[in-house]
């Protein structure tokens, strides 16, 4: 799986309110959530995003409440993939549930600015960013994770397990 995308880039400890904030969690429209993503932030950063963006941040990158929202927001709002140096766990975990890839580079992030064009290869490894020239070794995904991914999250798992789709 390879992305490829500008860089929007953000600090450290990005809760999930910040996110997308309560008061726009009246629905699970990934669609309708995108256009609040960040808004706890900054409420003009999505009309700055480009389908296929990334999103690169600090460490602890979805901490807070455990909302399903968050995720859904941000592939929403059309970001592709989240690189960050750590991700809270239930964020993780609920990333992939709902099909968000996501990256944790350790230190790297920090040699990742805004604007830079990136591209990824989750099953490779590789994250080369394209504006300095620079490439990088990044953690493999395991192949269950890839799959989940390449499937569209967690539900459409289940959906095509009980259909006799998966492998």
């Amino acid at each position: 799986m390879k992305y490829k995308g500008k860089v929007h880039k953000f600090g450290a400890h990005i809760d999930t309110d910040a996110i997308i904030p309560a008061r726009f969690l009246v629905t699970t429209d990934p669609k309708e959530l995108g256009k609040h993503c960040m808004a706890g932030l900054d409420p003009n950063w999505i009309q700055r995003v480009e389908p296929g963006d990334f999103i690169v941040a600090g460490p602890n990158f979805g901490c807070g409440s455990s909302r399903e929202h968050a995720p859904l927001a941000i592939l929403g709002a059309g970001i592709s993939l989240v690189i960050a140096h750590s991700f809270a766990r239930i964020f993780y975990r609920n990333g992939f549930n709902m099909g968000l890839p996501l990256v944790e580079v350790g230190n790297i992030y920090e040699e990742i600015d805004e604007g830079d064009e990136l591209e990824v290869d989750l099953e490779c490894g590789v994250l080369k960013n394209l504006t300095k020239k620079k490439d990088y070794n990044i953690p493999k995904l395991p192949d269950f994770m890839v799959n989940l991914l390449k499937i569209g999250g967690l539900i459409n798992y289940v959906q095509n397990k009980i259909k006799g789709q998966n492998r």
